[in-house]
């Protein structure tokens, strides 16, 4: 049953074979393809090599129709079936046989090189297909036949298991870590380190000056000598200014100054005038 379903496969195909007829080999040196008649071949026509399971065919078939015209089973190569000639690597000397049983050795030849070595390597390649299936299949066969190990429990088989105290290297449970925002911990900062916080950033108001404060004079001067002391280069240090109600405005002393002096020159292009 197993044979049925096996399919035919085909392994090489040449056009161009030539057999012929041979003399019996009269000693075991091997079969010499200089004596036979090379130049007149007893039969032409086509070569192609099948497999079907592990065996391989080689068919000798007609060109035009495809009649078969000869067979030879190979079941081992190298081997009885297939032989190589000693004097060229162009021939060969097959065993042919029928559906009756009966068999015999004919010769067979390549015009082209490489068409015999095709030959060779399509024999050659398939039993090696062969011998990888059967190691392969024994391997699978020795498994089987081992013992299976069954490392399930037993009805009532228990295990334990002994595992020691863990505990930190002071001999005390480690502290738990502080975790921030989102489970993350919060890491100190550096020894040593200050929070420095930067100034608020001022404003500066467009098309304004801000002026400078003003100083209280002890001596009793007047406002233009105020502003005289503005304008002169030297540094005068002076006590802090008193405090000043918030309901005063604070450029009233400028406008005031300004108009007890008649005289007063024109003020600079940055100073704006109220």
């Amino acid at each position: 049953m197993a044979a049925e379903l096996e399919y035919e496969s085909v392994l090489c195909v040449k056009p161009d074979v030539s057999v012929y007829r041979i003399p019996p080999r009269a000693s075991n040196r091997g079969y010499r393809a200089s004596d036979w008649k090379l130049d007149q071949p007893d039969w032409t026509g086509r070569l192609r090599i099948t497999s079907k399971g592990k065996i391989a065919y080689i068919k000798l078939e007609d060109k035009v129709s495809g009649e078969l015209f000869a067979q030879a089973p190979v079941e081992q190569y190298p081997g009885i079936a297939v032989e190589t000639v000693t004097d060229s690597s162009r021939y060969f000397v097959i065993r042919i046989q029928d559906g009756t049983g009966r068999s015999a050795f004919i010769g067979i030849g390549f015009t082209d090189r490489g068409d015999a070595f095709d030959f060779n390597v399509s024999l050659q390649d398939h039993f090696k297909w062969v011998k990888q299936e059967t190691e392969i299949s024994k391997e699978s066969q020795e498994m089987d036949s081992r013992p299976k190990l069954d490392l399930g429990f037993k009805e009532g088989q228990t295990i334990k298991l002994s595992i020691g105290n863990i505990t930190t290297k002071k001999g005390g449970a480690s502290k738990p870590r502080t975790a921030g925002a989102g489970g993350l911990s919060l890491l100190p900062p550096p020894p040593g380190g200050k929070v420095t916080v930067p100034p608020p950033s001022s404003v500066a108001i467009s098309n304004h000056v801000t002026p400078p404060p003003i100083p209280k004079s002890n001596h009793g001067g007047s406002d233009a000598d105020i502003l005289l002391d503005l304008d002169s280069p030297a540094s005068v240090t002076t006590p802090a200014p008193a405090p000043v109600s918030a309901s005063n405005d604070l450029w009233g002393d400028f406008s005031t100054a300004s108009s007890s002096v008649p005289n007063q020159a024109p003020q600079p292009s940055n100073w704006v005038q109220f």
